[in-house]
């Protein structure tokens, strides 16, 4: 059975420690935990069976038997008065009912995985919508190189709208860090031959996408054995790299269900 308490004070030191995670990207490495804010997040972690250690809501989701209901899956729940959520909270306006969950930063990459590399992105929410694509079409290990935002910072968390959950995410990688893999790596390039539809693209295999200035790195471009463009009839000279992800991803999906 849940543990409840009720919390009044600022400098409670829970309260202290997910104010933390929330005001700071990168706290939850140092922490070992992650804060999830909003009832979306929470159902999306539920129904992946992702392990909670603490829910935290206002004495107004307290008396909503629905958000209760959410609360109920932590073997520990907090509440608090409304404006003590709102200082723990990263939103503009903010929910009633958040998850600490722990983070698991040791995770090994799988070899053989279909996986997106992200090489530096710097944008949480073009890192977040990435995940949501690779969620989207079946892509399950998505692999960051040191400068890329982190991985679950509340932004890339709310722009990846609960694809974190079934994804494997390691972070803080080198290129050399990526020689294990048994996958081909496939760069976009806007001067490759030929055009992603021309093309039967291997399977599975890993998507490098690149910082949204700079693209690629010389270093990773030269462990890719594929490099294709993306046609833009329209002229543009380039595409946001969540779009251009978007469209790759899909593409390999398309081609494996036509396949089969």
């Amino acid at each position: 059975m849940s543990q409840l308490q009720h919390i009044t004070s600022r400098d409670n030191p829970v309260l202290q420690r997910l104010r933390k995670l929330s005001q700071d990207g990168g706290a939850y490495r140092k922490l070992g935990s992650v804060w999830l804010e909003g009832d979306h997040l929470v159902r999306a972690c539920l129904q992946r069976n992702y392990p909670v250690t603490l829910a935290v809501m206002t004495e107004a989701a307290a008396q909503d038997s629905v958000l209760r209901a959410l609360a109920d899956a932590a073997p520990r729940q907090l509440v608090v008065p409304t404006a003590l959520f709102k200082t723990i909270s990263g939103l503009e306006s903010p929910a009633q009912i958040g998850f600490e969950v722990p983070h698991d930063a040791a995770q090994r990459i799988d070899p053989a995985v279909d996986t997106v590399i992200l090489d530096r992105l710097q944008d949480a929410g073009n890192v977040g919508t990435i995940l949501r694509s690779a969620g989207a079409f079946g892509f399950k290990q998505i692999l960051a190189l040191k400068g890329t935002a982190a991985l679950w910072s509340p932004k890339v968390l709310r722009a990846g709208m609960g694809a974190h959950f079934g994804l494997r995410l390691i972070e803080g990688l080198g290129p050399a860090d990526l020689d294990g893999l048994q996958l081909p790596l496939i760069a976009t390039s806007s001067y490759a031959e030929k055009q992603l539809h021309q093309l039967s693209l291997p399977r599975p295999c890993a998507w490098v996408m690149g910082h949204e200035g700079q693209g690629v790195q010389a270093e990773l471009m030269q462990r890719c054995r594929l490099t294709v463009g993306i046609p833009q009839p329209g002229g543009e000279e380039s595409l946001n790299v969540g779009s251009a992800a978007a469209i790759c991803l899909y593409e390999s999906a398309r081609q494996r269900l036509t396949v089969a």
